[in-house]
């Protein structure tokens, strides 16, 4: 069966935050269509798919929004017809909100704004081509802490000890990190966000001051997801 991606974009400000751009980036080559779910279009059948990104979002899981428990509905059909799933940010808490519950979730007692030092702790395929230890883009306020049996935590960072997971040894990953976002593009969301919010923002995002490092692992992580086909 040829690959087709869904794409679940969870932006809500998307004049400003579109990653759908940077996920297509990685997956050039490969069929793609996007739904954004804020804006409540309905969420398309999962039939022709093989595959499913769900992106980072301004939203949080800890507010409970209308459009939560329709992506939260995908997520279940696609857990249950063997469609691999892959979640960002936002879309990595959403797998554990949808398949786990709300328990799981918390704001992060340190969030993390900038580039930051990730250590894959449990060997798995889809982390198998990202250097030791792993920089990344992450820019997060909410947090997984203690997910539930059957998740695995694969990896964590000093202040986030979930920073990637998977469900069992089934076809469903998250990632809380941003690795698809280029550097530039990761120093122009961090910039904007300082800009809003102030010396607020400044207290929080102690991790932009590190230096950028060119990792470049975004597209090793979505080769090695493509590379696994839906369950049959």
């Amino acid at each position: 069966m040829k690959r087709r991606v869904l794409i679940i974009d969870n932006a809500i400000h998307r004049f400003l935050f579109k990653p759908p751009w940077h996920w297509k980036a990685c997956l050039r080559g490969t069929a793609v269509d996007v739904v954004n779910a804020p804006s409540g279009h309905p969420l398309p059948d999962l039939g022709g798919y093989t595959h499913v990104i769900l992106t980072g979002s301004e939203a949080s899981l800890l507010a409970q929004r209308p459009w939560f428990e329709e992506e939260c509905r995908l997520i279940r059909d696609a857990a249950r017809r063997g469609i691999p799933l892959l979640g960002s940010c936002f879309g990595h808490q959403m797998l554990v909100y949808a398949l786990s519950g709300p328990a799981a979730l918390r704001p992060s007692k340190t969030p993390e704004v900038g580039w930051v030092s990730v250590d894959v702790i449990e060997p798995d395929e889809l982390l198998a081509d990202v250097p030791h230890p792993w920089h990344v883009f992450s820019f997060h306020f909410d947090e997984v802490a203690d997910p539930p049996t059957p998740w695995k935590i694969l990896a964590r960072s000093d202040r986030c000890a979930v920073h990637a997971l998977r469900y069992g040894n089934r076809p469903i990953w998250g990632i809380q990190a941003h690795p698809e976002i280029s550097e530039r593009k990761a120093e122009f969301l961090a910039r904007l966000y300082l800009l809003v919010c102030g010396r607020a923002g400044r207290r929080a995002a102690t991790d932009f001051r590190r230096p950028a490092v060119r990792d470049r692992a975004g597209h090793s992580i979505v080769r090695r997801f493509l590379s696994v086909g839906p369950a049959v």
